[in-house]
């Protein structure tokens, strides 16, 4: 089976190739944006029919915390846009049988019930403060449903809550919950300062999934695809406040500091827990990653990196 991760260069995509060239006996192809510009649609095209992989796995996107989704909702929503479609209209015109799509969960409505299954897209209004993001997700998610329905391919969508991991973002504004907690925990133990400061008063609740548990479930259970829905939730399970967060994160750092909440900032959604029994029970999803073993693995791989540069 020959192979095809978009965006090898991100977390997830760097990871899904670490994972699949190690453990399994397939040829697996990287892309990265030196590659290829995944929003040109000929250029993508022309790339995937040279590759005529046996799958896609597209995990190229354009990919941000709560403040860069409101600063840039059009980059968001326009950009992930183009890309998905070059990429999954390519693979259909290179003659690939098989894709996976990765969606994410803010495709699922806010101020929903809870957890969420797969049958609840659409079926009420999105978050705003990432809405063109869901958008453009909720777009690649259906196009590939509707290649599958409508030309007996295999293009599913796998929707794994947030994660984080080893070569997580740590770039202030634009990093999601878990890589900023460990950043701020870092930065307040090098300075002294005995004080971090939280969006909001903490209680909004988010599920983690650690990325090794998604990368290496999917190289086993890759060539299952045909028997996959065109929707599949692969979620923790659970869910933690942002409070427990910044507490796991100041653990792992190992420093002691208070936090000061900011009532005026949005928080997005209060809860966005997924249900992925489906997941579970007929393609035995079982992510055992604990959260403060997660992030400790997470942090010293943000120490190895700066102490490089």
């Amino acid at each position: 089976m020959k192979i095809l991760i978009t965006g090898s260069g991100g977390m997830l995509g760097a990871e899904f190739l670490r994972e699949f060239s190690s453990n399994t006996n397939h040829e697996v192809i990287g892309i990265t944006r030196s590659d290829c510009d995944l929003t040109d649609k000929v250029a993508t095209k022309s790339l995937i029919v040279s590759i005529k992989p046996t799958v896609v796995v597209h995990c190229a996107a354009l990919v941000g915390g709560i403040h860069a989704n409101i600063a840039h909702p059009v980059d968001f929503l326009a950009n992930n846009l183009l890309l998905d479609t070059s990429v999954i209209l390519g693979a259909l015109d290179a003659g690939t049988s098989n894709l996976i799509y990765i969606g994410s969960s803010c495709m699922y409505p806010q101020d929903y019930r809870q957890p969420l299954v797969e049958s609840d897209i659409l079926a009420a209004s999105l978050e705003p403060t990432n809405e063109g993001y869901a958008i453009a997700k909720i777009a690649g998610s259906r196009l590939a449903s509707f290649i599958s329905s409508e030309h007996g391919l295999n293009y599913k969508t796998l929707i794994p809550s947030n994660l984080y991991g080893p070569g997580d973002n740590f770039s202030p504004g634009s990093s999601h919950l878990v890589a900023a907690t460990l950043l701020k925990a870092h930065n307040a133990k090098l300075s002294g300062v005995d004080e971090i400061d939280v969006w909001g008063n903490g209680q909004a609740r988010r599920e983690f999934t650690y990325i090794g548990d998604l990368s290496s479930w999917l190289a086993k259970h890759l060539d299952l695809i045909s028997e996959f829905p065109d929707v599949l939730n692969v979620g923790a399970g659970m869910d933690h406040s942002v409070n427990d967060y910044y507490e796991s994160a100041l653990r792992v750092v190992g420093h002691t500091a208070n936090l000061k909440h900011d009532l005026s900032k949005p928080v997005g959604m209060m809860q966005k827990l997924m249900d992925s029994t489906t997941a579970r029970n007929n393609f035995n999803w079982n992510p055992s990653t604990n959260l403060n073993t997660g992030m400790k693995k997470t942090y010293e791989d943000f120490l190895m990196n700066r102490s490089k540069k």
